[in-house]
């Protein structure tokens, strides 16, 4: 396919990556090389749409040949590679195995490589030992496609020349859910009976993993519940993982049982709805790169109250203009922030939400297709990054470990 295709990589294509690909496919040539059809950390339905793009797909589910079986990986990515033969591949990160060979295999070629990256600084404890090896493996990307604006400075902490690092990553669907959202406003009487969604409440959506900071997010609603009696809102709880069995014992604990609503992992096709008929969206992570259910809950129009350890927060929280930001280690200053949120009175919340839709216009998937075209035309301007001895060795170290 040599042609002047471009490789995008992912490690499964869901709804996000979808909309991603088809935007970036008005602009240049598109093949999306997704190593796994089917993970277990995500439940996404198949996409249906029909796409603009090419895909090829290295592994029909999520078994462990897709984690463990280095070898039978590399040969897939390398002959999946070589038959696409992409003028330059845009890369996930470089935590995985997966990502790692597609970058040895742009080092044998010759090929221009551009990582998309969400990390941040403090997303997670930092080695000086483990950023020595990172700047090294980033030193071999040509050009940083970043979340925005932290992300952004963390590629060029790792020696990205700045001018090669632009923004966009982090997008949803904006138009899907604002769309959605006002179909489903306009007859909300019928939603609200058939999901069983009260009146009011906070929506949060999120895996049942530690880093979601789900206990203290249940915790600090307590709180709020104390502070402001019987008008409060509800909480209602999307998602599943393995804490569920922990947070259905800490709800009965905190007898809320009838106002913490746990309603499951939701399909991309039915989040519009619960976006649309909550008054507030709440995300507590205890650490996060970016953060894309904030893209959707602002999509959506809703106020938002985000942890500020999410990376989103620099570029999607105007504090007191859409939303509020937290310590999410605080479970008083959560359970306040959301009493002074139900507090506010209908046109304050109503210029939130607008302010929501405000600032998220600028992070659509079209946004992410430009900012990916010009990443593509630096690295292919870019002198063609070379691996040595040392890297070479690094990298299968890397891969195998």
């Amino acid at each position: 396919m040599k042609n002047g295709s471009i490789a995008i990589l992912f490690d499964r294509l869901g709804p996000y990556h979808w909309a991603r690909l088809q935007a970036a496919a008005r602009f240049f040539r598109v093949v999306a090389v997704e190593t796994c059809a089917i993970t277990r950390e995500y439940q996404w339905e198949r996409v249906d749409e029909a796409p603009a793009f090419e895909k090829v797909t290295l592994f029909a589910d999520g078994s462990d040949s897709c984690k463990f079986k280095r070898a039978l990986l590399r040969k897939k990515m390398v002959n999946a590679l070589g038959e696409v033969d992409p003028a330059v591949a845009m890369i996930p990160g470089w935590a995985t195995p997966a990502s790692l060979v597609a970058l040895e295999w742009c080092l044998r070629n010759q090929r221009p490589a551009v990582v998309m990256s969400e990390s941040n600084a403090f997303d997670v404890k930092r080695y000086a030992l483990a950023e020595l090896i990172k700047r090294i493996v980033v030193s071999l990307f040509s050009a940083g496609l970043a979340g925005g604006d932290l992300q952004k400075e963390y590629l060029v902490s790792l020696g990205l020349p700045r001018h090669r690092v632009f923004t966009g990553y982090d997008v949803v669907d904006n138009e899907y859910f604002a769309t959605n959202a006002v179909h489903v406003r306009e007859n909300q009487t019928a939603f609200r009976k058939e999901l069983k969604l009260p009146e009011k409440y906070f929506l949060a959506s999120a895996r049942f993993v530690p880093k979601k900071n789900l206990r203290r997010l249940m915790e600090g609603y307590a709180l709020y519940r104390s502070l402001v009696g019987p008008n409060h809102w509800k909480l209602v709880l999307l998602g599943d993982g393995p804490l569920r069995p922990e947070l259905v014992t800490l709800r009965h604990k905190l007898e809320l049982t009838s106002d913490i609503l746990l309603p499951g992992f939701i399909q991309y096709r039915q989040l519009p709805a619960y976006y649309a008929l909550a008054a507030a969206f709440v995300h507590a992570s205890s650490t996060e790169q970016w953060g894309l259910v904030v893209n959707e809950a602002m999509a959506a129009g809703l106020p938002v109250i985000v942890s500020n350890r999410c990376g989103c927060v620099p570029d999607l929280v105007a504090e007191g203009k859409n939303g509020f930001t937290f310590d999410p280690a605080s479970v008083k200053g959560l359970g306040k922030l959301m009493a002074d949120m139900s507090r506010l009175s209908e046109r304050r919340l109503e210029e939130m939400r607008e302010e929501s839709r405000h600032i998220v216009a600028g992070f659509t998937p079209a946004h992410f297709a430009k900012a990916a075209q010009r990443a593509i035309e630096v690295a292919k301007a870019a002198p063609i990054c070379r691996a040595t001895l040392f890297s070479s060795l690094l990298l299968k170290a890397l891969i195998h470990r």
